[in-house]
C-alpha cells in the first residue's frame, strides 16, 4: 500500500514546548503514528481513514472498527471524520517500562468485503519523572587510613524515563576531601565517591554532602540524597572485584539451580577483616530476588525461579562483597544477565473460512479464507512464515503483518479436481522450528464449461477406390470431461460441397458413435481426396460443441492401362529412314501416359516383336527407337516393330504400338549430296580467298593500265577523251580476267558481269547441284580514285 502519513502539532498541558508528530509508512506498507505519552482523552493521533485510502462515508456503512481489545482501551476512531484519537491517558512507563521503544499495535477491520489493516502507534517518552534515590540518606563508613584515590560506590538514582530523559549527570557538593566520578555500566550511571585528600578521624568524625542526580530532559528534573560519611579506624582494605561489570548470557529454559556465574573478590586484610561475604545488593529490583540467589561464602549466583524471555529479556544484578572487619568494608559489582530466547512457543493460528464451496468459474483473486498468526517468541523465533500445500490452485497472500488471505490463484476446473484439501502450515524461524497446521476442504461446484474435443484436430481416412458403398471407412471420437448430460455427445456432418455435390452424398456419419460410412464407390481418377468437418455437440446448457476436419484420401488401384499418345493411332505409324543412316540415329519416340498414379503410372517400354530383332533398340525409360547398327543392302526394306508400353502396377497393365519402317535409297543420295555440299563449301571457301587476292591484284593492275592509257591517249590539256575508251579498256581487262579465271569445276561457274555504272564490274561465282551456292563480288573504281574498293556479297541459295 502506498501512503503518506499526515503530521500534527499537539500541545500537552504538562509540556510547554510544541512537539512535531508524524505518521510514516514502513517498508511493508504498514501505517505508523508517533505520539507523546500522557495525552489527554480526545487528542488526535492521525487521519487513519485517509491514510488507509477510505472515505468517511464508508466508515459507518462498512463498520470500521478497532479489533484488538488491548488497543481499544487506549484509542478510538471517530466514524464521522475517520480520525484516530486517544481514548485514555497513556503512561509509557507502565506500558513498556525501561524499553527504548514503545509501540502499540492496532488491528483494524472493515466489512463488505472483509478487510484487515495493521497500524502501529509509537508512544514517545516525555520527561515526566524525576530521578529518585531509594534512600534519602546514604551512609558510608570510611576508615581514616583510606588513601587518596580510593573509590566508594554510592547509591544510584532511578529514573523511569528512557533515552535523553533518563539520568544524565551526578553532582556532589564541592569540598576539599571528596570528589565524584560517574561510571557507565551498561544502561546504568553509577556515582563513585573518590577520596581526594587523606582524612583524619580526630579532626572530623563525619562528613555530610548533598548528592544530586540530573536528567537530560528539555526541562531538567533532579533528585537529591544526603551523603553521610562516618570515619572509622583500622580496617583499611576493602574487598576488590576483578571486574566492575560482568556480562552473562543465559537461555530462558535454564532450570532452577543452574549456575549463572561464580564471583570472586579479594581483601588484603587478615583475619576477620579479610573474610568476605557476598550478598545481593539493596538496589536490585524485587524480581531479582525471586529469580536468582547467591551463595554468601562462594559467590555463586544460581537460578532460583522460572525464566521467561517473553516477560524479561535483561536482568542487572547488583552484588555486594563485605568483609567482617570493624568497620566492615565492601565492594560492588553488577552482573548483567542477557536472557536468550528459546523457541518454546509454536505459532498460534486462526483459520476463518469465508466459503467452503466455490464455483469452478470463480475469478482469480476470490477470497476463500482469512488466516491470522501470532507467536510469543521474538526475533527469529517469533518470525513466522505461512504456506499452503503444493499442487492446489490457491495462493496465500500477506494482507498485513501476521495476517494472510487465502485466495484463488489459478482457474478452477471441477473435471480435474472436485475438491481440494488445503493444508495451511505456519512455521517460525527458530531452531528447531515450531509449526502449526490446519486443513480446510474446499469443494468445487460444476458448470458446463467444457466443449467436446476430438482426439485429433484433423483425421485422415484412407479408402481404396472402387470400394463397396455402405462400408465403414473410419470413425471419429470426441470426449467431454463434464459429467451426466454435459458429457453426452452427438455427431453431425457440417454441410459442404464436394465437386458441386453435397458431402452427405459421399459419406454418412452415425450420430451416436461417430462411425463414417461411404455412400458411393470412389474413383481415384475422378476424385483423389475431399474434406469435410464433423461437429460434436454435448447436451449441456448452454450447448457446447467442437469441430474436427476429416480428410478422405482415395487410394489408387491399377485399373487404367497406359495410353499411347504419340504416334497417334490415327496416323499409320509409318516412317522412313535412309539406308545410309548412321548407327544410333533416332527413328521415332513413343510417348505414353497412364491415368493412375505412383507406381501404377510408372511406364516402361519394350520391343516385343521386330522383323529384324537385332536392327533396332527401344529405350526402356524414354521410349526412343534408335538403329542399333548401320543398314546393310541385305536388310529388308520394310521393317515392322511392335513396342509394348507397360505400367508398374500389380497386376501390370500394358498397351502396344505397331510401327512400319521403310528403308529408302533416296536418302542415301541426299546424304551423298550433303557430303559433297560440305566438301564444295570448303572448296568454295578456299576459292573465295584466292578470288579476293586475285581481284586485288587485278584491280591494282587495272588502275595502273588506266593511268597509262590516260597519259598516252588523252590530250595533254587535261581532256581525258571519250569516256567510252576508258570504259572499253576496263572492260577488256575484265574480260581477259574472265578468260583466265574460268574454274575447272563442273559445279562452279565464274562470270564477270558488267554493271550499269561506270567502270563497275560484278564477279559471280555459281554452283550447280541440288544445293546451290552463289557468291557475288562487286568491284568499283571511280575515275578520280587512286585506290580500289572491294565489296564482297555472298548469297546462299538453296
Amino acid at each position: 500500500m502506498t501512503h503518506t502519513g499526515g503530521c500534527f502539532l499537539l500541545r500537552k498541558k504538562a509540556i510547554p514546548s510544541i512537539l512535531l508528530l508524524c505518521a510514516w509508512n514502513l517498508v511493508s506498507g504498514q501505517i505508523r503514528y508517533s505520539i507523546p505519552e500522557e495525552l489527554e482523552h480526545g487528542a488526535v493521533v492521525g487521519t487513519i481513514a485517509n491514510d488507509l485510502g477510505l472515505n468517511s462515508e464508508e466508515l459507518s456503512s462498512r463498520r470500521f472498527r478497532i479489533a484488538s481489545q488491548t488497543s481499544l482501551q487506549h484509542f478510538d476512531v471517530n466514524l464521522q471524520n475517520g480520525i484516530l484519537i486517544v481514548n485514555t491517558r497513556i503512561d509509557r512507563e507502565v506500558l513498556c517500562g525501561q524499553s527504548l521503544t514503545c509501540v502499540l499495535p492496532l488491528k483494524l477491520e472493515i466489512d463488505d468485503p472483509v478487510e484487515e489493516f495493521d497500524a502501529e502507534v509509537e508512544i514517545v517518552d516525555i520527561n515526566d519523572n524525576s530521578p529518585r534515590f531509594s534512600n534519602r540518606e546514604i551512609r558510608l563508613e570510611i576508615a581514616e587510613s583510606v588513601t587518596p584515590g580510593t573509590r566508594f560506590i554510592l547509591e544510584a538514582a532511578q529514573d523511569p524515563d528512557v533515552g535523553s530523559n533518563s539520568i544524565r549527570i551526578y553532582q556532589l557538593t564541592p569540598n576539599e576531601y571528596f570528589g565524584l566520578d560517574v561510571q557507565t555500566l551498561g544502561t546504568w550511571k553509577l556515582p563513585e565517591l573518590v577520596v581526594k585528600k587523606s582524612i583524619d578521624r580526630e579532626k572530623k568524625l563525619t562528613h555530610q554532602f548533598l548528592l544530586t542526580s540530573v536528567d537530560g530532559g528539555v526541562r531538567e528534573r533532579s533528585g537529591t540524597a544526603q551523603v553521610i560519611i562516618i570515619v572509622l579506624d583500622i580496617n583499611d582494605n576493602a574487598p576488590v572485584f576483578p571486574q566492575s561489570l560482568y556480562a552473562v548470557d543465559l537461555m530462558e529454559d535454564a532450570p532452577p539451580g543452574t549456575l549463572v556465574i561464580k564471583l570472586n573478590a579479594t581483601d588484603g586484610d587478615e583475619g576477620s577483616n579479610g573474610v568476605i561475604a557476598f550478598s545481593l545488593g539493596n538496589y536490585n529490583d524485587k524480581k531479582i530476588y525471586e529469580v536468582f540467589r547467591i551463595d554468601p561464602k562462594y559467590g555463586e549466583i544460581r537460578v532460583k525461579g522460572i525464566l521467561d524471555f517473553e516477560e524479561t529479556t535483561v536482568y542487572e544484578i547488583h552484588v555486594d562483597a563485605k568483609d567482617r572487619g570493624a568497620p566492615s568494608l565492601s565492594a560492588h559489582c553488577i552482573v548483567r544477565v542477557d536472557i536468550k530466547d528459546v523457541n518454546d512457543n509454536a505459532p498460534g493460528m486462526i483459520l476463518k473460512s469465508v466459503s467452503s464451496t466455490v464455483s469452478e468459474d470463480a475469478p482469480t483473486g476470490t477470497l476463500i479464507a482469512l488466516v491470522s498468526v501470532t507467536d510469543r517468541d521474538s526475533n527469529e523465533n517469533g518470525r513466522t512464515d505461512c504456506q499452503i500445500s503444493p499442487g492446489v490452485p490457491f495462493d496465500l497472500k500477506t494482507s498485513s503483518r501476521n495476517s494472510y488471505r487465502l485466495i484463488i490463484r489459478d482457474i478452477l476446473d471441477r473435471e480435474r479436481a472436485a475438491e481440494y484439501a488445503v493444508a495451511v502450515t505456519c512455521k517460525d524461524q527458530g531452531s528447531p522450528p515450531l509449526s502449526t497446521n490446519k486443513t480446510m476442504i474446499v469443494h468445487i461446484s460444476d458448470i458446463n464449461d467444457n466443449a467436446p474435443s476430438f482426439i485429433q484436430s484433423s483425421h485422415t481416412v484412407y479408402v481404396n477406390e472402387n470400394n463397396s458403398p455402405g462400408s465403414s471407412i473410419g470413425s471419429v471420437i470426441a470426449f467431454d470431461p463434464d459429467t451426466e448430460q454435459h458429457s453426452q455427445v452427438s455427431y453431425i456432418i457440417l454441410e459442404s460441397n464436394v465437386q458441386g455435390d453435397p458431402v452427405s452424398s459421399y459419406v454418412y456419419l452415425n450420430s451416436e458413435n461417430g462411425i463414417i460410412y461411404s455412400q458411393r464407390a470412389f474413383d481415384y481418377e475422378q476424385l483423389k481426396s475431399f474434406k469435410f468437418r464433423v461437429q460434436a455437440q454435448d447436451m449441456g446448457f448452454p450447448q457446447l460443441s467442437g469441430n474436427c476436419a476429416v480428410n478422405v484420401i482415395i487410394l489408387d488401384q491399377n485399373d487404367n492401362p497406359p495410353t499411347i499418345t504419340s504416334p497417334s493411332p490415327m496416323d499409320n505409324n509409318k516412317t522412313t529412314v535412309p539406308r545410309s543412316a548412321d548407327p544410333g540415329i533416332l527413328i521415332m519416340k513413343i510417348i505414353a501416359s497412364d491415368a493412375d498414379s505412383g507406381q501404377n503410372a510408372r511406364i516402361s517400354y519394350q520391343l516385343v516383336q521386330a522383323t529384324d530383332p537385332g536392327l533396332f533398340t527401344v529405350s526402356q525409360s524414354s521410349g526412343e527407337i534408335r538403329s542399333f547398327r548401320r543398314f546393310n543392302d541385305g536388310d529388308a526394306t520394310t521393317q515392322i516393330l511392335v513396342v509394348q508400353v507397360k505400367d508398374n502396377g500389380h497386376p501390370s497393365l500394358s498397351a502396344t504400338a505397331t510401327i512400319t519402317l521403310t528403308i529408302t535409297e533416296q536418302n542415301e543420295q541426299i546424304r551423298s549430296e550433303v557430303g559433297d555440299l560440305h566438301e564444295d563449301l570448303q572448296q568454295s571457301s578456299d576459292l573465295t580467298f584466292y578470288v579476293i587476292i586475285s581481284l586485288g591484284i587485278v584491280s591494282f593492275l587495272l588502275l595502273v593500265i588506266i593511268v597509262v592509257l590516260v597519259i598516252v591517249i588523252c590530250p595533254t590539256d587535261g581532256n581525258l577523251g571519250h569516256t567510252g575508251n576508258c570504259f572499253f579498256a576496263s572492260c577488256c581487262y575484265v574480260r581477259e580476267l574472265d578468260s583466265k579465271s574460268r574454274m575447272h569445276n563442273s559445279h562452279v561457274n565464274l562470270q564477270i558481269v558488267p554493271d550499269s555504272q561506270l567502270i563497275t564490274n560484278v564477279l559471280e561465282v555459281r554452283r550447280n547441284g541440288s544445293l546451290s551456292d552463289t557468291y557475288r563480288y562487286k568491284v568499283r573504281s571511280a575515275p578520280e580514285a587512286t585506290k580500289m574498293e572491294l565489296i564482297t556479297e555472298c548469297k546462299l541459295n538453296e
